[in-house]
């Protein structure tokens, strides 16, 4: 009797070590109840730097009294990553049209697609993609996937939803994933190295040279083409993770870009309280943030006439920048903004619990961006 008690007690426990490292692995039930226990707990463990901080704090933060103030960071940021006075005014290195695969079978209103080819220091590639619709607005939506997952087509459901609501859609990966390539540079001190990673391009700064070109290049090269080749009424931008925070950048510095969104991509430093929300290497260096702090760049991506600066954030992200006390950014950036032009918002997005760009906020983007300026 008690070896049967035993042997049934040795499998329960067996059974249960299995069904507990199955709902670790592959998230089945409880785990988001475990989860959504775990993060409670560490909520109340941990102190929230926010409830140490006013509106008074974040306004101080803003070194933008004036316009003066904003091109001169403009001029600040432009030096800085291009070692020059102005944007780049050069086009793609190649253009070919795209011969249709069955990847692009299920994606609506399609007419063809274009893609680009920007060539840049130490051979790093860009390769963007134009999808041009059938039944068009005459309006461009940027759209940048960042890393998460690499090529660009994994946002296929953004870019269709888009695209069959009369858009044409550019989009683009982060520079070394997808469709990018991944050169081998020879540097002096390192020897040969594959450029593979985000980190990696930290080994190509010198006192002239600035790797953050990699990512905002491609944008305003393309731009420049599509400028000289079509005559679109306006253009936005929409980008996920680091895709957002390219978005965030690039409309601070382009004001071609009227209305732009960045999804779950920036956090101000002092709100970041994850190690993922530090994110790599771009988002967290310092040379380039002593020039313009993500609160200034937010200003600056809305200033300007007709133009709006969104950053949306997922309540439940798993990821990164997750829950909605950024709220609180409003009302101090706002109020520059308010002896200027121009306008910030701040969305959370509640509907899920994944790092992407939700079909309800795909909605939410596409009424703003028919709202009448």
């Amino acid at each position: 009797m008690k070896k049967s008690i035993i042997a049934i007690i040795s499998v329960i426990i067996v059974l249960g070590f299995f069904y507990g490292v199955s709902v670790g692995h592959y998230q089945i039930f409880p785990f988001d109840i475990i989860k959504d226990i775990k993060n409670l707990s560490n909520e109340n463990i941990e102190e929230n730097p926010l409830n140490t901080i006013s509106q008074e704090n974040i306004s101080e933060l803003i070194d933008i009294q004036n316009i003066d103030d904003i091109e001169l960071k403009k001029s600040e940021l432009i030096y800085y990553i291009w070692n020059n006075d102005h944007l780049p005014n050069h086009v793609p290195t190649n253009i070919e049209n795209n011969m249709m695969s069955s990847n692009y079978d299920d994606i609506e209103n399609l007419e063809r697609s274009e893609i680009y080819e920007i060539t840049m220091d130490y051979n790093v590639i860009s390769k963007p993609e134009l999808f041009l619709s059938q039944v068009s607005n005459n309006k461009l939506i940027i759209y940048h996937r960042g890393h998460d997952d690499g090529n660009y087509l994994l946002g296929k459901d953004t870019i269709s939803y888009f695209l069959n609501k009369g858009y044409a859609v550019l989009a683009f990966s982060m520079p070394l994933v997808g469709e990018n390539n991944q050169p081998i540079v020879d540097l002096d001190k390192f020897g040969k190295i594959k450029l593979k990673y985000h980190a990696d391009l930290e080994l190509l700064e010198t006192s002239n040279f600035s790797p953050i070109k990699f990512f905002i290049e491609p944008i305003i090269v393309s731009l420049n083409y599509i400028d000289n080749n079509y005559n679109f009424d306006s253009i936005y931008m929409i980008g996920i993770s680091g895709g957002g925070w390219t978005t965030t950048l690039s409309s601070a510095i382009d004001e071609r870009i009227s209305k732009s969104y960045s999804v779950a991509g920036t956090s101000p430093f002092f709100m970041k309280t994850t190690m993922n929300d530090h994110g790599d290497y771009e988002q967290r260096l310092a040379s380039l943030y002593q020039i313009t702090n993500y609160l200034e760049l937010y200003t600056m991506a809305s200033y300007g006439e007709n133009r709006v600066h969104y950053q949306i954030f997922n309540k439940f992200d798993p990821c990164c920048f997750s829950e909605d006390p950024r709220l609180i950014l409003l009302e101090p950036i706002n109020q520059k903004l308010s002896y200027l032009s121009g306008n910030f918002e701040i969305w959370v997005d509640d509907t899920h619990k994944e790092h992407k760009i939700s079909q309800s906020m795909h909605e939410r983007i596409l009424e703003s961006l028919n709202e009448i300026s």
